[in-house]
């Protein structure tokens, strides 16, 4: 997986990402939406055959793309670690 940043500016980050698809793309997207700082979230996969997404991120405020993108990212990842962990308790049973 490479990522590509394609535009950076004060609130604004367009990051083309090989490799994913809808899967993490649209994950990424909800976590993004949730945070009261990001004006808009989204993401493209402009042909079907090639596994690159284009990602992009708008802040309000004082907030830059960078901080909303990465606190995002760990909330996925804590997201992540809880359902491994219920995910075990559930298959012990």
């Amino acid at each position: 997986m490479r990522v590509k940043i394609l535009k950076k500016a004060r609130n604004e980050l367009k990051l083309e990402v090989e490799g994913v698809g809808h899967s993490l793309c649209n994950l990424l997207q909800k976590g993004l939406s949730e945070d009261e700082n990001v004006d808009l979230a989204g993401y493209d996969i402009p042909h079907p055959l090639t596994p690159n997404s284009i990602v992009y991120i708008r802040t309000k405020g004082d907030v830059k793309p960078k901080e909303a993108l990465q606190k995002a990212v760990k909330k996925l990842l804590k997201m992540n670690k809880d359902f491994s962990k219920e995910l075990e308790k559930a298959l012990k049973t």
